[in-house]
């Protein structure tokens, strides 16, 4: 199994924004020697919940900085920018990677993101599938052109000219079963962030593998898991760890996409989140902050690893990408954190056989 981290910058009050980049870019720079196999980034903005609004900038500086590491976008949201500059910006970022650069795209949620980039939240269906052929082209070919009902582009030349196929390094960011239909339509291989029961994802991952294999002719890649990992060799320390941190964390998510807002109601393409909202509102957003919490990696290294283990088992990922700060997190308890878990969990998980899950 691949094992990557994930960097997320999210603020807090017990931090300046300037400290929080630093601390992060910090733990960043530990990866490749701690041996991790990628680093991950996101792409969000206007709030504290994650503040990283280029994800690609984020990784060409550690391209710069690294000469191992896979460096993947966790994801590059299509609908908020020009499909020509993503091109531009993704096959640049490739060269200076020397080919370690990992696709990853998103569709967004967020109402508050879309709204401050002026961009219709119930058009990202159709403009994250227009902007990913039109991105998917010019890398393979190395030419610019569409003409559809969101871009037009005349012809023009890619330039620097990709050198290295993406196939096999697309992913796209999906929780709702109508996503994972859109990214097998495109090719991309699922990075699952983990929101619902793993046997529903397993259900929705079943959909995906049987609507690529009709649509590509070949079996799907295997996903790619995040999780948000509290690593403690106290397992009481560990669980007050994940009530207090991921549970933090998710309090932020509840915010930032609004999960409980009826504006899903009213919104094309988001109609899971339609039901997930309901369900807040019916039943308050305690039982889904314990759920959140019950999804991810937390305990000791051999409960962490046991984890991981069971949600393989399920889902058939061949990569799992943990974040280890978050919610305020001290970053003494956060190095902590993720120098416990490369030590003691991740060589167990390297050292797994790739696992076979049919549909």
């Amino acid at each position: 199994m691949r094992v990557g981290m994930t960097c997320i910058f999210e603020g807090h009050e017990n931090a300046t924004d300037e400290e929080i980049y630093h601390n992060e870019l910090r733990l960043a720079d530990l990866a490749e020697p701690l041996g991790f196999d990628a680093i991950w980034g996101v792409e969000h903005h206007f709030t504290s919940y994650t503040m990283c609004p280029d994800v690609l900038q984020f990784l060409t500086y550690l391209a710069g900085r690294t000469e191992r590491v896979q460096l993947g976008s966790g994801a590059v949201i299509l609908p908020w920018h020009d499909p020509v500059r993503v091109a531009e910006q993704v096959a640049v970022l490739d060269i200076i990677s020397n080919g370690r650069f990992v696709f990853g795209m998103g569709r967004g949620l967020g109402r508050i993101e879309f709204d401050g980039m002026r961009v219709p939240m119930g058009e990202s269906r159709e403009r994250f599938v227009e902007a990913a052929q039109i991105i998917m082209q010019a890398l393979e070919t190395g030419v610019l052109e569409y003409e559809g009902k969101y871009y037009t582009i005349p012809r023009r030349e890619l330039r620097p000219r990709p050198t290295r196929s993406f196939r096999d390094r697309l992913y796209a960011a999906a929780v709702s079963p109508e996503s994972v239909r859109i990214m097998a339509d495109v090719g991309a291989g699922i990075l699952i962030n983990p929101q619902k029961d793993w046997m529903e994802v397993a259900d929705d991952l079943d959909a995906y593998r049987a609507t690529f294999k009709e649509l590509k002719g070949v079996d799907a890649p295997a996903p790619l898991v995040t999780g948000w990992v509290c690593c403690d060799e106290d397992p009481v320390k560990a669980r007050d760890m994940a009530q207090e941190y991921i549970g933090g964390y998710y309090e932020y998510v509840l915010n930032h996409y609004e999960l409980g807002g009826r504006h899903f109601d009213t919104t094309m393409g988001y109609e899971y989140y339609q039901k997930l909202a309901r369900s807040i509102q019916k039943h308050g957003s305690d039982r889904v902050v314990d759920n959140f919490i019950e999804l991810q990696i937390w305990g000791t290294p051999e409960q962490c690893y046991e984890r991981i283990v069971d949600i393989r088992s399920k889902v058939g990922n061949d990569g799992f990408n943990g974040v280890f700060s978050f919610a305020g997190m001290s970053p003494q308890t956060a190095e902590h954190n993720l120098r416990l878990f490369a030590a003691e969990v991740m060589p167990r998980l390297k050292a797994l056989d790739p696992v076979q899950v049919t549909s």
